[in-house]
């Protein structure tokens, strides 16, 4: 047994001897726990719930003794977040622009880049007054180059560890949660760089990204029959370098340069020729920038899935390479050295994330920039280029070796090459001084902000060794000994000791019984202490009520004692009661209800642990978060709904029941017995009267069973055809004896056939309800030829005999037949069929309107896929399917009604001959239900049943069909009904996909790489790139 339990036991254990009225206060005081023994810190090891004298393992162990003065707040060093000695500055990454970060932190360690940007004019002058910028005015760049300088001089002396390019990114006008193209947006910004610095006077200012990053070449075409050259010259600011099989840098370079023949369909017209030729085609690099910017095209369009994906191949690149083999005119200096490697991590190309290392010009060491933290590359060996994926690949290629001065790399998109310098650069760039007093002001900001949390971390410690002090000495007179005494919760103490959270009032609302007192029962969650650490606690703090010796309350421990005492009689109870059972009632004796017999014993004892069940209602936390009123309310009122003892016996009107079956007679010392249990159970002596209400609906009920029977066996007998569907007319097959046919709704005989075979369960139908197959304007909403076809699910036809029958049972509100004519020319003897009422023809053309419009707005509806090879349909096993249906769907579920509910198309009550008019919109709700019906499909094995919706595309049909069969979005060639479904944009609705429809699929060849689905997954929507965004205002 648990010590909790034992601490329980032995506080009630003398309820056992002592009857309620013989309750004194050291039984009261024993039942609360007042004299046990307190625990001793070193011996008990964690808190006893059940002792309220136990004060160890509350959370006292983090005061006592010394405390680090960092374990009394949560705020962080400001000096962490100061910029270290000889480092650099971070940017933050604002959600998805880590692609951003890398490129800023390559262009500002490009020194001529950086100093011509600080010698560009600023508008910054209109806020100089006097000695400096004015203080109440915060300085906004209004260009790029003012973005960009003001984030540059930032980078360069600011103080923080790292800076925010909110302004740059906004001024961009960039969205910060969509990871775009960094290739393209390095290509874009320099463009967009270019043409603004191009209206600078300054010739330094104005070419500085031709003279770092702009290259030349040629591409040369020659004609094989005359020799003629061809040349079409174009500037680049990057080489865009094909990986695909190769495996290192120069191979990919010379591919670029490689030589392209020019035959058949693709020979050149030469002009010295006047025709078309064999050629040859290459590309001369006729010059190169002192910046090489060399793009690894890591991200290509795939055919099979529509969408780019990411090349994750190894390729070897050397820190020095040598140019000059590559470039047509010979003898300059062509040696070029690793500067930056820009990297993306993560196997798809639309996620990831994107980090840089690039190599200090003027210390020519090695920096890793990731966003907000920036860390020096050291080590024996110096791996560029290498980072870990954030997920693993579903194909790992193990890295190729590399000697000294190369490094392999499996992520690297991007490469940049210095021209080699004799010497590094010893020049320091000087930041110019309104850009330095702006950055002077951001750091007097930072400042403030670090002396101010330093002042708050100050404070808390404060705080802390004053809690410490207060807690060291209030712990020691917690314990409440001989002394007087009050009881605090548990949790509030616990709460106290807790120096992350501030401490609240007390509230002991909570542990109150129903006479405002200490509750027995929590005793538990209660804690004893001295009346002087009481005292302190509630003139700090507050709260209440307070819980002295007087809250201990004799009226629930006197209730209790009577409760344990009926527990321990049951026992015996229960065999005499028994016993009592078995011997025969002589006598008057008592009415019980034989489910209440049978579960008697489990009913008194869930009402003998009410108490204890009320308690645990009420044990919700302590301090102000009791439970909710009105949840405690409807759980009671749950209970209340549940039947006590005896009520199963009840009539609903709270009288004896009528069934004796249900009942059974006690004697009156067994229901004495009983009654000392349930003393507020209903009494029935055996002479009471059962309830005469009861009796009277009794006997009408037996009277209408007898009346429906008789109905539905006259109306069974006068119409056994019709009821057992045999000996039926045919429109299409016309019989020879009548000209005349009779129709109502299939509906009424559903719910006349329905009645017939169950006449006490179902109420007798007393009207044939035709309006349903009229319109509002009284004319019958099917032409002839539907009847025989699409329409005869929702008809009935009727002999003219039967129609004499139903005339005479039902109330038919409105006669529709069908008469076969004759034509009347002699020679030209056409049978005609007229119906009367006639046909409506503007609502029978909206109610086919409707049908059409209700198949093309349709969600959550099921179709059928079906593969085909060589356009047979195969069944085989695939990938599971998403959001496939059972085979049966929803709709195809019975829709049965509850038997005795009454159609509005059907008035029931009797004599009533006028019924409710129904709408067309009615109508056409009745339609839908057996248009859905006439459509069902029956999905064989094999067959992949989706889910879908009018308004999606077939772009995510695509997609739907890709998880369910493994078939790329490119590969699926689909059709309906013979008709090719080829536009992805458009709608399933507006392509003709109905409900029920089957789609036959055909692949052309399947996937091989499944890791390039998870990339078209990703990309639902199309890519919209830079659209929108300042990059491509200029």
């Amino acid at each position: 047994m648990a010590p909790r339990l034992q601490l329980e036991k032995a506080a009630w254990r003398w309820a056992e001897t002592v009857r309620p009225e013989e309750v004194s206060q050291e039984h009261i005081e024993t039942a609360y726990r007042i004299w046990l023994e307190p625990c001793i810190r070193g011996v008990c090891r964690r808190n006893c719930k059940g002792n309220p004298n136990c004060l160890v393992g509350i959370g006292e162990h983090i005061w006592l003794g010394e405390i680090d003065e960092n374990s009394f707040h949560n705020i962080d060093d400001p000096n962490c977040e100061r910029r270290k000695k000889n480092s650099f500055v971070g940017l933050t990454n604002l959600g998805a622009t880590c692609y951003v970060n890398t490129f800023l932190q390559v262009w500002f360690l490009n020194l001529e880049l950086r100093q011509a940007l600080y010698l560009c004019p600023s508008t910054c002058s209109d806020y100089m007054m006097g000695d400096g910028i004015q203080e109440e005015k915060d300085y906004e760049p209004q260009t790029i180059c003012e973005h960009l300088q003001y984030l540059f001089a930032l980078l360069q002396n600011s103080n923080r560890r790292y800076i925010d390019p909110s302004g740059f990114v906004k001024a961009l006008g960039l969205d910060t949660g969509q990871q775009q193209d960094a290739q393209e947006f390095s290509k874009l910004f320099m463009s967009l760089l270019e043409d603004t610095l191009s209206k600078q006077k300054n010739p330094d200012v104005r070419n500085i990204v031709q003279q770092q990053f702009c290259g030349e070449y040629a591409y040369v075409t020659v004609c094989n029959q005359c020799g003629r050259e061809s040349k079409l010259l174009s500037k680049f600011y990057e080489l865009e370098l094909n990986i695909q099989g190769h495996k290192q840098l120069t191979d990919c370079i010379s591919e670029f340069l490689k030589e392209e023949k020019l035959e058949g369909d693709n020979r050149y017209f030469c002009e010295n020729c006047q025709s078309k030729q064999n050629a040859t085609r290459k590309i001369r690099l006729l010059s190169l920038p002192c910046t090489l910017n060399l793009q690894l095209m890591r991200f290509v369009f795939d055919r099979q899935t529509g969408h780019k994906k990411k090349l994750n191949t190894y390729i070897g690149f050397s820190e020095i390479l040598d140019m000059e083999p590559y470039v047509e005119h010979k003898g300059g200096s062509y040696v070029y050295e690793l500067s930056a490697v820009l990297i993306h991590r993560g196997v798809s190309a639309y996620s990831g994330h994107y980090i840089a290392h690039v190599k200090d010009p003027q210390s020519g060491e090695w920096y890793k920039f990731n966003d907000e933290d920036i860390e020096k590359m050291e080590g024996k060996k110096l791996q560029l280029g290498i980072e870990e994926d954030l997920e693993p690949s579903k194909s790992q290629t193990r890295k190729p070796k590399c000697g000294k001065g190369t490094h392999c790399s499996r992520n690297a998109y991007m490469l940049v090459y210095r021209l080699q310098a004799q010497e590094r650069p010893n020049t320091t760039i000087q930041v110019p001084a309104f850009l330095q007093e702006l950055v002077d002001r951001d750091n007097s900001k930072f400042e403030e902000w670090c002396i101010e949390m330093a002042e708050m971390r100050k404070q808390s410690v404060d705080k802390g060794k004053a809690k410490h002090e207060e807690v060291k000495e209030l712990y020691q007179r917690l314990p409440a000994g001989a002394e007087p005494y009050e009881f605090v919760s548990l949790e509030w103490l616990q709460k106290w000791l807790d120096e992350s959270t501030p401490t609240k009032p007390i509230d002991n609302h909570a542990c109150l019984c129903s006479h405002d007192k200490l509750h027995p029962d929590k005793i538990s969650i209660m804690k004893r202490i001295s009346e002087y650490a009481a005292d302190i606690f509630y003139s700090r703090y507050g709260g209440g009520p307070r819980l002295t010796v007087k809250a201990l309350c004799k009226e629930c421990v006197v209730e209790r004692c009577r409760v344990l005492r009926l527990k321990n009689q049951l026992n015996e109870d229960y065999k005499t009661v028994n016993n009592l059972l078995k011997a025969t009632v002589k006598g008057d004796g008592f009415w019980v209800g034989k489910s209440s017999l049978r579960s008697w014993r489990q009913l008194a004892l869930e009402q003998l642990d009410e108490q204890d069940g009320d308690a645990d209602q009420s044990s919700g936390k302590m301090n102000g978060n009791t439970l909710n009123k009105d949840e405690s309310k409807e759980e009671r009122k749950e209970e209340e709904e549940e039947l006590n003892f005896n009520e199963d016996i009840l009539c609903p009107h709270g009288e004896l029941c009528i069934s004796e079956n249900e009942r059974r007679l006690v004697s009156k010392e067994a229901w004495s017995k009983l009654q000392q249990y349930f003393p507020k159970a209903p009494e029935f002596p055996s002479y009471k009267e059962c309830c005469s209400q009861c009796k009277i609906l009794e006997r009408e009920g037996e009277e209408n069973e007898a009346l429906h029977k008789m109905i539905a066996n006259e109306q069974k007998t006068s119409l056994p055809n019709l009821f057992q569907d045999k000996n039926r007319p045919c429109l299409s097959n016309w019989p020879e004896d009548t000209d005349v046919l009779y129709i109502v709704s299939q509906f009424f005989v559903e719910e006349w056939r329905k009645f017939v075979r169950k006449p006490t369960r179902c109420s007798p139908v007393s009207s044939v309800g035709n309006s349903a197959l009229l319109c509002p304007h009284g004319g019958l909403m099917f032409t002839f030829a539907s009847m025989t076809k699409e329409d005869s699910k929702l008809i009935a036809l009727i002999w003219p005999s039967e129609w004499q029958m139903i005339q005479k049972l039902f109330v038919v509100d409105h006669v529709i037949k069908i008469m076969r004519t004759e034509g009347g020319d002699a020679n030209l003897s056409e049978t005609q069929y007229i119906s009367e009422p006639k046909l409506c023809p503007e609502c029978r053309e909206g109610l086919l309107c409707q049908q059409q419009r209700d198949l093309r707005e349709y969600t959550q509806a099921t179709i059928y896929v079906h593969k085909v090879v060589d356009n047979k349909k195969v069944m085989k096993d695939s990938a599971p399917e998403l959001n496939v249906s059972s085979s049966e769907t929803e709709e195809d579920k019975e829709e049965t009604k509850p038997d005795g509910e009454k159609d509005p198309d059907f008035n029931q009550s009797n004599g009533g001959t006028k019924r409710q008019k129904i709408s067309h919109q009615n109508y056409i709700a009745y339609q839908k239900q057996v248009i859905r019906r006439s459509m069902r499909h029956r999905k064989v094995r094999g067959e992949k049943a989706l889910l879908v919706s009018a308004n999606q595309t077939l772009k995510e049909l695509k997609i739907q069909i890709m998880h369910a069969f493994s078939v790329a979005p490119f590969d699926q060639n689909l059709s309906i009904d013979g008709k090719i479904l080829s536009d992805d944009c458009a709608t399933l609705g507006t392509l003709g996909v109905i409900p029920e429809s089957v789609i036959l699929l055909k692949a052309d060849e399947p996937i091989a790489d499944y890791a390039a689905m998870d990339d078209v997954m990703q990309v639902c929507m199309p890519e919209e790139g830079f659209k929108g965004t300042g990059l491509l205002g200029h």
